[in-house]
């Protein structure tokens, strides 16, 4: 992605950011729309993703275990998106290794809310810049009815598009 469009979108997102946002994870990640994910909050230091059952369920009348998973890594693959244009870098982003603990059944619509840590944001803005990449370790908690269902932990790598960061 060049420079102008990234430009162009993070004028997109102030304007009505949680469209636009939605709108690229359906246009770049496709299983986002089938699922039925919808970005409810995109702040540079928390996001938050819901997730209807019906698109999402197994033969259990659950939520299939993949969903949820799959739902929790958006969560936090769209908060490091939202941060980095917040910060004004143009990265690459994507997840090498991930643990999700499943704590009970999911039975209705679900939520995955991911939150940065501030010291490891301030490490991994400092590798990155003066690396061109990073590691980041980002927290993904699953709710139904407001209460914890499970959560992902998941480690991210950033690499900077072409040789720059911006």
């Amino acid at each position: 992605m060049s420079v102008v469009v990234l430009s162009k979108l993070v004028l997109a997102m102030n304007s009505t950011p949680l469209s636009a946002l939605n709108k690229y994870l359906y246009d770049h990640i496709p299983l986002s729309e089938a699922m039925g994910v919808q970005v409810v909050e995109a702040l540079p230091n928390r996001v938050c993703v819901t997730a209807p059952l019906a698109p999402n369920i197994n033969h259990r009348d659950t939520v299939f275990g993949g969903s949820a998973s799959a739902v929790a890594i958006l969560a936090a693959w769209t908060l490091l998106y939202v941060a980095m244009r917040h910060e004004g870098l143009a990265c690459r982003v994507v997840i090498q290794r991930n643990t999700m603990a499943y704590e009970v059944p999911i039975t209705g619509d679900f939520q995955a809310q991911a939150e940065l840590d501030a010291a490891g944001w301030a490490r991994f803005l400092k590798t990155l810049r003066r690396h061109n990449k990073a590691r980041i370790q980002v927290r993904a908690v699953l709710t139904c009815e407001q209460q914890p269902v499970g959560a992902l932990t998941g480690e991210f790598v950033a690499l900077a598009v072409g040789d720059k960061l911006a």
